[in-house]
Formats: C-alpha cells, structure tokens, sequence
C-alpha cells in the first residue's frame, strides 16, 4: 500500500487527481494540505486536512506527495518534498526551466527517490485512438499530423493585462500536446515556433503553433488559440495510403466539468458515442477506396496512477521518464524566449 498526500486542495487535486487516484488498488490517499482552509471542494471522506505542511513532511507513512499548487511554487516545493524523504508527483508545467527540472531530477536520484511529472493527457482517448490507427498499418507510412488543443476563450485573452511566461497558452495547454508528441514519436530533429499575443502587447501570449520535424519527412503540428469559435480536429493524421480524421477531443474533461464523475455506477464516463468516433480514409493493398468510423479507444487518467504505483512497488519503469519531461522543458522554453525576444 502507497500512502500519499496533495499539496494543494483545488481544481488540480479535485477533478483531475481524486476521483481517479480514489479508483487504484494499493493507494490510500491520506491527507491534503492547503494554506487556508477555505477550499470551496468538498472534503473526501476519511481525508485529513491540514494548514500545516509540516502533517505531510513528518509523518512516516505518507511515502509519496502529488504537488497540484500554481507553477510557481512547483521547484521550492518538490525541493522540499524531496528534502524530507517523499517519493514526487508534480503537476505541469514541471518548473518553469529545464534547468529547475535538471537540477531537480538529480537531486530526487541522489536521495534515491522517484520523482515524475504529472501527464494525465497520454491517456486520453483521441490520441489513444490515433495510436491504435497508425499502428494498424491502413495508412501506409505517416507523413504528417495535427494535433490541435482549441478554445474559445476570448474573453481570458481580452482582461489579461501582460504577458506570464508561466501563465501562458504555451506552459499551459502545449505543455500536454507536445508531451503527448513526445511520448509517442520521441524528441525531434528540429522545432519552427510560432507563440504570439492574438491581442498584442499588453496581454498575455495565447496562440501557440510549432512543427516539429522528424527523419522520413514526418512532420507534425501542435497547435492552439483562444479564438477558435469552430475548433479543428482534435487530430488529422496523413499518411501515403489515407487520411485518418478525429474530430472530437476526450471526453473525461468535458464529463467531470459537469460534475459527472468517474465511478462504477458510471461505466460511460469517458466513453465515446458512435457520433463522435474518428473517420479513417484508406486505399487497400488491391487499390479499393475504403472510409470506415474508428471505434474510439477508452482513456482513463487512472492508467496514470496505476502504472506509478507500479513503478513504486514493483520498479516498473516510469511512465513520464526524466528525460522526456526534460525535453519538454527545454521545448517550452525554447518557444517562451522566442516570445519574450519581441517583447
């Protein structure tokens, strides 16, 4: 059994950690602390909850903490953890350099524990769905792909009053489809960035579009604005055989936004319906024109937190290696100081 605790009792912890960490086997989550106990959440049932971070640093059983504060506090505070002998769980954006992450990941190695960011959005169900797609082989070699995360958010454009490198569109929602990008193809050979203010100077950056480069010709594009009252596709992938086109996003953010909670007596959460399945375009071997739905594959961010407590208890390799959230570090930033150069 893996005792851990949060730092940090908002939206974070509440609906993108609890009700999946609550599912896994051989995990006991036993205290949450925040600074102020004024947490509009409910609490959890058998949970302690304290102001005082020293319940967590001092108590014995509590091996692993989940870090789901700002990113601000994300290097001090995994600094600590690791400090006081506790295994790290830490939210996106990992810090706010590469070098943090560097330093922190040697840091966690010499005390002889495991830290690993939190990347929850591998196991969502589009990019589940592309994965299985590419590997059935239909569209011959994959030559090209889109991977759009968009909004239609102008009004968090419009009152921002300046630009926040932790704050951005990039450190926030790239920071979950370049993971994905890497987790899958690896780092690529070469990066064109282009991170902007839709608004200009004096608000913050909210569109990001980057290309990264791969051997073969593959080329593939993560992308997002505020301003999409018409999103794209959660997913367009090419390849020399067809075109597999996914239109809707997981399902999981939507469900849990309207209160409808992973739990036995919800055997659809985040599951497709057949209206919001992928369309797969393909030319046979025979050359016969063939247009099928993909049935979408199931996400479930409790796959996070099962594989991590395997790595715990059994030395499973780590979902989210080091290098991979180094890498994504370094891509982030890379795209922030290209930005902050014309500011």
């Amino acid at each position: 059994m893996i005792t851990m605790a949060y730092i940090g009792n908002g939206k974070a912890t509440n609906r993108y950690h609890l009700p999946f960490s609550q599912q896994v086997a051989g995990l006991k989550i036993k205290t949450i602390y925040a600074r102020h106990d004024n947490s509009p959440w409910p609490k959890q049932p058998g949970v302690a909850y304290t102001t005082n971070i020293d319940d967590i640093w001092n108590d014995p059983e509590v091996t692993l903490v989940a870090i789901t504060t700002p990113p601000a506090a994300h290097y001090e505070l995994a600094m600590a953890a690791l400090t006081h002998g506790k295994n790290v769980l830490l939210e996106k954006p990992f810090t706010e350099t590469a070098a943090q992450a560097k330093e922190l990941f040697a840091f966690a190695k010499k005390q002889g524990l495991l830290l690993e960011g939190y990347q929850n959005r591998r196991f969502d169900s589009d990019f589940l769905t592309v994965q299985k797609v590419i590997e059935s082989g239909k569209l011959g070699q994959v030559y090209e792909v889109e991977n759009n995360f968009d909004y239609y958010r102008p009004q968090s454009s419009e009152q921002s009053t300046g630009y926040s490198r932790l704050g951005s569109f990039l450190y926030g929602h790239a920071v979950h489809t370049v993971d994905q990008v890497l987790s899958y193809w690896g780092a690529p050979e070469s990066i064109q960035y282009d991170v902007h203010q839709m608004l200009g100077p004096g608000h913050d950056a909210d569109y990001f579009d980057l290309d990264l480069h791969y051997p073969k010709g593959l080329k593939i594009s993560v992308k997002s604005s505020h301003f999409r009252l018409i999103y794209r596709p959660s997913f367009v992938v090419y390849g020399t055989r067809g075109r597999f086109l996914k239109q809707e996003t997981d399902q999981q953010e939507a469900m849990m936004k309207k209160f409808y909670m992973p739990s036995p007596d919800h055997p659809d959460f985040g599951v497709d319906t057949p209206d919001q399945y992928g369309i797969l375009s393909y030319m046979d071997d025979a050359g016969q024109f063939h247009e099928e739905k993909v049935v979408s594959a199931v996400g479930g961010y409790q796959y996070f937190y099962e594989a991590l407590v395997k790595t715990l208890t059994e030395g499973a390799p780590q979902v989210v290696t080091p290098e991979q959230t180094i890498k994504l570090m370094e891509i982030l930033e890379t795209g922030a100081e290209q930005l902050e150069a014309t500011l």
